[in-house]
């Protein structure tokens, strides 16, 4: 742990740097001294530049699954006070804007599935279009476009792609208000006019699990969920579109910083004054490209759907919840005894209410919002659900998985990806994929222990464990 930047343990799992220099708030750092000693330096660097940002309020956060990102370290919160000139930062939000994680029930036990597994990981496989530069069967013409950025979940459900009752389960309801297909690029467009329903590369899947584990049997039976139960995960975001609104933004953010009269400690935390016009105007693509995750999980839900049904008639897929973690949203949170609206980055951070929420579904709500927390390729995930102290200690966040433990580079470097398959099979655990390299990137053994990540969660008091799911299939990209 560099000097520069001196930690002070506040409990055995919260750790606090104190403003210094140019920082506003202090850094909160959520996680197990185990999970501190592994974080690289520049988590500390990027979370007191965090707090250097104009209009922060109370502290920047890094949830126990950080690690080094672009700007903001991945697993890092900030809120932002427009009023007190607030900023937005398209580094704050990330590249893969909306990625997030989507959950369903089957109706089936484990038992139920096995003696078909193989051949329902052969039909996902032909069936979910998976990989880089991957094309499904949709292509939206300029109209189309601009009703899916619009609509979200809900025009994909007009269009067929599930049915109305999904929407009660999807964050927002499955569509953000305030977005401006007008800020969307011609390129952005073009990038994402034929990847509807496709899961793209990096660490996307699509998982048939087990729940292997019940931590919380109340919570467990309002989710609907039993142990042995096969459920499914879904990982993935808004594709080309929001990747290059991400690219497009910051440059522009970086070129007018000095005309907002901001200095900024790296070019890669590059903002703008949210009240301002590229700030609104960042709002609204970034909205737009939520909007684009909703409707692709979605879709992809339903093609997911007609292979069970195919598959395994007898199956019944249900949505549990699905959120996001690459996000930034207007939020109405109580700072020192007073509500305010503050517009919350969670990069790499799930956001997770707590019971009682309003914007949590009415058959929920007693329990807190799921958080979904996705393991590595052939590791457990796992389910959780916001805690009632989570609003005081981080805005409502949590952890969003396992935290990279290092580069994909390094990942190919250690792993072979047929090695990485047959070791995975030898567990039980199918995969398909298109890329062998992609599998090595994303080896079991380049991620933290998420079962780690999750404790120190819960223990900190972000989220309440509910359950532990294992993979049985895995198609990634």
């Amino acid at each position: 742990m560099p000097s520069e930047y001196p930690l002070k343990r506040q409990s055995e799992f919260s750790w606090r740097i104190d403003p210094f220099g140019k920082m506003r708030v202090p850094g909160i750092v959520y996680a197990d001294e185990q999970l501190i000693e592994a974080m690289d330096d520049k988590v500390f660097e990027q979370l007191c530049n965090v707090a250097t940002l104009p209009g922060i309020v109370q502290a920047a956060y890094a949830m126990p699954d950080a690690h080094w990102g672009y700007g903001f370290p991945i697993g890092g919160v900030a809120a932002f006070d427009a009023d007190q000139g607030g900023v937005v930062s398209a580094g704050g939000v990330g590249f893969d804007i909306s990625c997030g994680v989507r959950a369903l029930r089957t109706g089936l036990t484990v038992d139920e599935i096995e003696s078909r597994r193989t051949a329902l990981a052969d039909a996902l496989y032909r069936h979910v279009p998976v990989g880089v530069g991957s094309t499904g069967r949709i292509h939206l013409n300029e109209k189309g476009m601009n009703a899916m950025l619009l609509g979200g979940a809900r025009w994909a459900v007009e269009q067929g792609y599930g049915e109305p009752a999904d929407l009660e389960h999807i964050e927002e309801r499955g569509c953000m208000q305030g977005a401006d297909p007008g800020e969307i690029s011609a390129r952005a467009r073009k990038r994402q006019q034929d990847e509807m329903g496709t899961l793209g590369s990096g660490n996307h899947y699509l998982e048939v699990q087990r729940v292997a584990e019940i931590y919380d049997p109340e919570i467990a039976t309002a989710f609907g969920l039993r142990e042995n139960d096969a459920v499914v995960f879904i990982h993935c975001g808004s594709r080309g579109l929001g990747h290059q609104i991400g690219t497009e933004f910051l440059k522009y953010m970086v070129l007018a910083a000095s005309s907002h009269h901001i200095e900024l400690p790296d070019r890669e935390l590059a903002c703008a004054p949210i009240n301002s016009e590229l700030g609104q105007a960042y709002l609204g693509a970034m909205r737009a490209a939520i909007n684009c995750a909703f409707a692709n999980r979605q879709i992809i839900t339903h093609l997911t759907r007609q292979v069970f049904a195919e598959v395994l008639p007898q199956a019944d897929l249900t949505l549990l919840f699905d959120v996001s973690h690459n996000t930034c949203k207007l939020e109405t949170h109580t700072v020192e005894g007073r509500k305010r609206k503050l517009y919350v980055h969670r990069k790499g951070a799930t956001r997770a209410f707590g019971p009682g929420h309003p914007d949590i579904p009415e058959t929920l709500r007693a329990v807190g919002q799921p958080v979904l927390i996705g393991g590595s390729m052939g590791t457990e995930s796992h389910i959780l659900a916001g805690s009632s102290q989570g609003e005081e200690l981080s805005f409502n966040s949590a952890c969003h998985g396992a935290g990279r433990a290092m580069s994909r580079h390094q990942a190919t470097k250690r792993w072979r990806g047929r090695s990485v398959v047959d070791e995975l099979g030898a567990r039980g655990i199918v995969i398909r994929s298109p890329s062998m390299r992609g599998v090595a990137e994303e080896a079991p053994g380049a991620y933290k222990d998420v079962r780690a990540v999750v404790d120190a969660a819960q223990s900190a008091g972000l989220a309440r464990k509910v359950a532990r799911v294992e993979p049985l299939v895995c198609i990634k990209g």
